[in-house]
């Protein structure tokens, strides 16, 4: 489109378009009925152009690989599917059910809405479908590949019969589902309205415009924080779940001309268990985007318009890139690790604008079982840790890393599921030492209150979260079983599914914490004081790691912390760049 739009006139359909992504939300959590989408908000809208780019949204990159397989597209159709390797890795685990919605104005097609959320349980041998013990991916679920779910505009039942059928939880994947297509129409009837008071070439070529200003935008970061001489750092995840690890990821950051490349060889090759990150090129290029935008001008609109400024090399058959039929049900483990190194190879080019290592996956709590009245139930929650020290402050304690999320509300739990949740509190010392400290991870306690089985996923149990500029890296995550009657703590796996339960047992979930961000013998006295009043650090570490000396009566002696931090600082020498602490398996093999 080359029509020339008023500067202010695209300003405005930029913010109709952002509301009515927001909107989306809404409508989306209003009728869901799952705890996972309606009270956590695991659910991710996009409004895109007729050419499939996102120009508002979360998660774009994967509507040209739906529509290239359909030659008629017509208005009242909306596509469902589930299956990784059918779309190309536009979504990334059997769990997240994705709806495309073709929008059209007086006839013409202007556009897609669509929106993926995950499904509490969508077949597979474990319930939640996400076992951790999977050899491959038919192990996960029922897997649908794209298909019509409505055909202009009249249902298909045979399609979500079948969807349904293989659920342990049909109820609520209906509701879900149907939230899912509500948000798209309602992000179909804003669309139509924006062209009808702009005009539908207006709307078109404003597309095209927000599209290249992002796209200038990013070419201005690259140039300027992207160096063509390479940059390299590697990470790990702990485990695959059965057995193997750790698996180091491997990123290599560099310019040439305007293109940012983004080379994961090294990493390692893909998991015998279910670990693998089946990631869709374009999916990897708007990772790298977001990262960028947030962590070096938030102002930025964020769309898929820097697409053809990046180059990603994901070696086939890699931990990023896997063969059919991996298993890839808790990706998570690696994706979020996929952040983590971006982090730490951007970081050493401009350290001031980067950020330390976070808690560094999903972590998932999965209660089922049969009540006493002989109702199934199944409680999933995500939990979350440390979310990392980062230039302008502190990290943040117990939060999420996607920042729509927020954690279910024990009421909510307590209401509808035989648990208790004796206690939920952040972990003192979790998080890494620094001028800005790591936020610290999170300790859940649930009682439950019917027998029943337990599943668990998480990581960061054997590879702590690393610090960044002089910070230290974070406290590791852990997992505990007390059986009723006993007070004794029994250490469970941080993966592992179908753990037998009897009423009166506890599980404590201890989440890890986040790496902290620079020296933390600069660290603002009166602030680690604040942090061991609010129990977050101790007077021990308070010492040791901050250089601060406070009394058993919790009283700051400013003489014998000045005199301590100015030998520390004398023995220590300059801070190191990065703090890895010690990761069995890699460290004693060097």
């Amino acid at each position: 489109m080359t029509k020339d739009v008023d500067p202010i006139v695209l300003d405005l359909i930029e913010n109709a378009l952002l509301n009515a992504r927001f909107e989306m939300d809404s409508v989306v959590v209003r009728v869901a009925l799952s705890p996972v989408i309606r009270e956590q908000h695991d659910e991710f809208p996009m409004i895109c152009d007729p050419q499939g780019r996102m120009i508002v949204g979360q998660f774009g990159s994967y509507i040209p690989a739906i529509v290239e397989e359909y030659s008629d597209i017509n208005e009242g159709d909306i596509f469902v599917w589930n299956d990784p390797y059918a779309c190309k890795g536009s979504i990334s685990h059997n769990n997240d059910w994705c709806v495309m919605m073709p929008i059209f104005h007086e006839g013409v097609h202007v556009g897609f809405s669509s929106i993926f959320g995950h499904m509490v349980d969508v077949g597979g041998k474990v319930p939640g479908s996400m076992p951790a013990d999977a050899y491959s991916i038919w192990e996960e679920g029922l897997r649908v590949p794209p298909v019509k779910i409505y055909e202009k505009g009249v249902m298909n039942e045979g399609v979500l019969k079948i969807m349904l059928n293989n659920t342990r939880t049909p109820d609520m994947n209906r509701a879900d589902l149907m939230a899912l297509v509500a948000g798209c129409r309602t992000a179909a009837k804003r669309v139509q309205e924006i062209c009808d008071r702009f005009g539908r070439e207006t709307y078109l070529a404003s597309c095209g415009l927000l599209l290249n200003r992002t796209r200038e935008a990013m070419r201005v970061l690259i140039n300027k924080y992207i160096s063509e001489e390479p940059v390299s750092f590697t990470d790990y995840v702990d485990d695959d779940g059965v057995g193997n690890g750790p698996f180091k990821m491997q990123l290599s950051i560099y310019r040439r001309g305007d293109t940012a490349v983004f080379d994961w060889t090294g990493t390692d090759d893909q998991a015998e268990g279910p670990i693998n990150f089946h990631i869709h090129e374009g999916l990897c290029k708007l990772f790298f985007g977001v990262y960028m935008i947030m962590a070096f001008d938030p102002k930025i609109m964020f769309n898929e318009g820097f697409y053809d400024l990046f180059e990603i090399v994901l070696p086939e058959g890699s931990l990023l890139n896997p063969k059919f039929p991996a298993a890839l049900s808790n990706r998570l483990n690696t994706h979020t690790r996929f952040f983590d190194c971006q982090a730490g190879a951007l970081g050493q080019k401009a350290p001031h604008l980067s950020m330390a290592a976070g808690y560094g996956t999903s972590p998932h709590f999965i209660f089922t079982g049969q009540d006493s009245n002989g109702k199934y139930f199944q409680l999933m929650e995500l939990l979350f840790g440390g979310v990392p020290g980062r230039p302008r402050g502190d990290g943040l304690d117990g939060h999420a890393w996607w920042p729509l999320f927020s954690a279910t509300p024990i009421e909510y739990i307590e209401n509808y599921y035989p648990v208790v949740v004796e206690s939920y509190r952040p972990v003192k010392d979790a998080g890494g030492a620094g001028l800005h400290r790591g936020g610290a991870g999170i300790e859940k306690t649930y009682c439950v209150l019917e027998a029943g089985s337990v599943s668990i996923h998480d990581d960061r149990e054997v590879v702590p979260p690393w610090g960044i500029n002089g910070g230290l890296h974070g406290g590791t995550s852990s997992k505990w079983l007390i059986r009723a009657g006993s007070d004794e703590r029994e250490r469970i796996k941080s993966k592992l599914d179908n753990l037998q339960v009897e009423p009166g047992d506890r599980i404590v979930f201890i989440t890890a914490g986040s790496g902290g961000w620079g020296d933390p013998l600069e660290r603002a006295p009166e602030k680690v004081l604040a942090d061991v009043l609010n129990d977050l650090v101790s007077r021990e570490k308070a010492e040791e790691d901050y250089g601060v000396v406070i009394s058993d009566k919790n009283v700051l002696d400013s003489s014998a912390t000045e005199k301590l931090r100015t030998s520390r600082k004398k023995e220590r020498g300059e801070p190191a760049p990065f703090d890895f602490g010690f990761i069995p398996g890699v460290h004693a093999a060097e």
